[in-house]
């Protein structure tokens, strides 16, 4: 599929009420079967049954539960562990699966998953985070779309936001920044919004789960959507490319902060202004 433009979807929505995130996701995946995608709802063991016999009542999902165009699937069926995941497993399974669905006459695979008993402990979070990421760079070689269901009660805005951060599209209201893999090249991210002392620490974790791998020894950050950033961004943004042996080019970014940084006079940091 690599070179091919595809639909590229990957959302975070993180809920209040338990049933608030079902109406979401089946909008989310009936749009995938208008376009001729497979499409899987993913939840909590103790939930499938339910959700099975909802979509009985519901015209177009009972079409497609009887077809194969839809599944409900446990969290326990489709990642690769429900302790710690194994991150580049599950990008391998979903990478499968969505070519399994093509094989199969569907224009793709599209999935919305109820993610909370995932992440619920720190460690399971970097583990998670990190994952994200390699999702990102993998749906742009795939026709693949995914929907990540967080409950912001049981987790806690922090941990929300340290997740929602790093997906292109999110319904986390006070969360300024963005940081996410625009292509499947190792060493590219975009990074859009507002960077200040107030969200340093959020960006920081944001940006070692992003894990960037130098190519050619360089680092590329699309700067062309930040609307903001403050000078100790810049001397992390040097430090991180420094303790990886790499340049790190912010790209499109304003001649103000081109301006910022030559004054600081930072190693490993690369300015290129928008024009």
């Amino acid at each position: 599929m690599s070179g091919q433009a595809l639909p590229y979807g990957h959302q975070c929505w993180a809920y209040d009420d338990p049933a608030g995130f079902t109406p979401r996701a089946e909008d989310f995946l009936r749009s995938g079967l208008a376009a001729g995608e497979q499409v899987w709802y993913v939840v909590a063991g103790s939930e499938a049954g339910a959700v099975r016999d909802r979509w009985r009542d519901l015209d177009l999902f009972a079409e497609a539960l009887s077809s194969g165009a839809a599944e409900v699937l446990t969290l326990d069926a489709a990642y690769s562990g429900v302790e710690v995941i194994d991150p580049a497993g599950q990008v391998s399974a979903y990478q499968m699966a969505t070519r399994m669905a093509l094989a199969a006459g569907y224009s793709g695979l599209r999935v919305a998953a109820a993610c909370t008993d995932l992440v619920r402990t720190p460690a399971q979070r970097a583990v998670f985070a990190s994952y994200e990421q390699q999702i990102n760079r993998m749906m742009r070689d795939e026709a693949f779309q995914g929907m990540c269901g967080y409950h912001r009660p049981t987790l806690g805005d922090r941990a929300v936001a340290e997740l929602a951060c790093l997906h292109p599209e999110h319904n986390v209201t006070d969360l300024l920044f963005r940081l996410y893999a625009p292509t499947a090249h190792p060493g590219h991210a975009v990074l859009v919004g507002e960077l200040d002392p107030a969200n340093h620490d959020l960006f920081r974790a944001a940006l070692e789960h992003t894990d960037l791998r130098p190519v050619d020894d360089e680092l590329i950050l699309d700067a062309s959507g930040l609307r903001f950033l403050d000078h100790r961004t810049l001397v992390h943004l040097s430090e991180y490319a420094q303790q990886r042996e790499a340049r790190l080019v912010l790209r499109g970014c304003s001649a103000g902060t081109v301006r910022l940084a030559a004054l600081l006079d930072l190693p490993g940091l690369s300015m290129e202004v928008t024009r």
